[in-house]
């Protein structure tokens, strides 16, 4: 069922049970009032009756036949019955009729003085009534005709309104849900307007500020985001692409040139050292793309523990030698030492924080004349600094927002084996670990990555 039907139907429902419950509620008090009043007037009635008889100290029931017989009823099946205290019959204004009326009525009239029934020929008031000595009791009964009519019309006037309003209200609810609706309708239309082709331009059109919008909004933000992360993906298969096809191209090449005739010992070992470089080269692409992606999932997938950070710094020294196959220093100094271990330990995953400092230390070691890197660490109340410094050439200014970015390689990087993966890799794993990562660069100085990691 469409929300627009579903709108309509819960709102018909909900103001229908509120319009049947009114109705029974005024149905039912209406009837109750009507049973009250026409109660009391048969009382009142009854009492009448006993002070017109009772003169004198004697109970003159001529003087109520004869009133009878010269006034019109009032009641409507009026019966009025009188007992003496013995219950013997005085009066009564049925004719042909015999009267029975139980003793234990009578005694519960006497003894309670005032008696009221409700039977489905009418209602019943009988009243024990004493003037000076003498004391009768007086029985009237009568049906409500004009009462019941009211309530029979009443019913029927209720019932009417109540087909009236529920027809009203599908046509009103069924308009109202139609127009609260057709914003999320535009919006379905336009959502299926939009393909993979066109996400680079499209959005939703958003006006006013209800949730309708508020919605459009956040599919525009979520449209842009997709077209970010189709945009990336593009932009990494080809950059993967061409790396992955150049040291493959040049092994090729080469193996065809040096099978195309005979070659002497030292030309197939230059050979066979070439393309050993061309495979290494390959080797550290496929690395670089296996550390990007799985720098790429959410932190929920990492097993984290309590790392320190001036130890994993530590074996950085033997990796970079062992990585750059050439004698590399490295630096390492405290701005100020810590009182406790937990200043320079940091909540996260060791592999990645590996893979994070062994990337930056590499760098600063590849672009620094004296292949050295300059490492000091500092703490703060709550987070750890780690900046990796090298007298290289500076990153230019135009390019110090770029060399974040997968497969971007600076112009200062050209004459430098890479491939432009490292820093974004970098980059995810500080934001994995909800850090900062920065960078610095002046021909002066050098250039300086500074690291900010939460610690415990």
């Amino acid at each position: 069922m469409k929300i627009k039907y579903k709108i309509a139907l819960y709102y018909t429902l909900s103001a229908s049970l509120m319009l049947i419950a009114f109705a029974v509620l005024a149905y039912y008090f209406s009837s109750k009032s009507r049973r009250a009043e026409y109660l009391e007037r048969l009382e009142y009635r009854a009492r009448s009756i006993a002070n017109v008889i009772i003169e004198d100290g004697n109970v003159k029931v001529d003087l109520l036949r004869k009133l009878d017989r010269t006034t019109f009823q009032d009641l409507y099946k009026e019966t009025i019955l009188v007992y003496d205290p013995d219950y013997d019959l005085l009066y009564s204004n049925l004719k042909d009729t015999t009267i029975r009326t139980h003793r234990s009525l009578l005694d519960y009239i006497k003894q309670n003085k005032l008696y009221s029934n409700i039977k489905s020929s009418g209602e019943q008031v009988g009243v024990y009534y004493t003037e000076g000595d003498v004391s009768v009791i007086v029985i009237v009964s009568s049906f409500d005709k004009y009462g019941f009519q009211n309530l029979q019309n009443l019913r029927q006037i209720l019932l009417i309104e109540l087909i009236t309003a529920v027809a009203i209200l599908v046509g009103v609810g069924y308009f109202f849900a139609r127009k609260m609706v057709q914003p999320i309708d535009k919006l379905v239309q336009q959502v299926d307007k939009i393909n993979a082709s066109n996400m680079q331009d499209a959005q939703v059109a958003v006006k006013g500020k209800d949730e309708i919008a508020t919605l459009g909004a956040n599919f525009n933000t979520m449209l842009q985001r997709l077209s970010d992360s189709f945009d990336l993906q593009k932009s990494f298969v080809s950059n993967a692409s061409h790396e992955l096809r150049t040291p493959l191209a040049a092994i090729i090449s080469q193996l065809q040139v040096t099978l195309s005739k005979e070659r002497t010992k030292e030309e197939y070992q230059a050979l066979l050292i070439s393309v050993l470089e061309d495979a290494e080269n390959l080797s550290d692409l496929s690395n670089g793309l296996l550390q990007l992606a799985q720098s790429e999932l959410n932190q929920e997938q990492f097993v984290f523990n309590s790392v320190r950070i001036d130890e994993l710094l530590m074996d950085m020294a033997n990796l970079i030698r062992l990585k750059q196959k050439t004698p590399g220093k490295v630096d390492i100094q405290f701005v100020k030492v810590p009182d406790i271990d937990l200043l320079v330990t940091c909540f996260g995953n060791e592999s990645l924080l590996k893979v994070l400092f062994l990337n930056l230390i590499d760098n600063a070691c590849k672009f620094s004349p004296d292949k050295s890197a300059h490492v000091s660490i500092d703490f703060f109340t709550q987070y750890i600094t780690v900046q990796i410094r090298n007298q290289g050439p500076a990153i230019p200014s135009g390019e110090i927002n770029k060399i974040f970015e997968p497969f971007y390689r600076g112009d200062n990087a050209h004459q430098t084996r890479g491939h432009g993966l490292g820093l974004s890799i970098c980059k995810k794993i500080v934001q994995i670990h909800n850090g900062h990562i920065t960078v610095t660069s002046t021909a002066e100085e050098g250039t300086t990555f500074t690291v900010i990691l939460p610690h415990l």
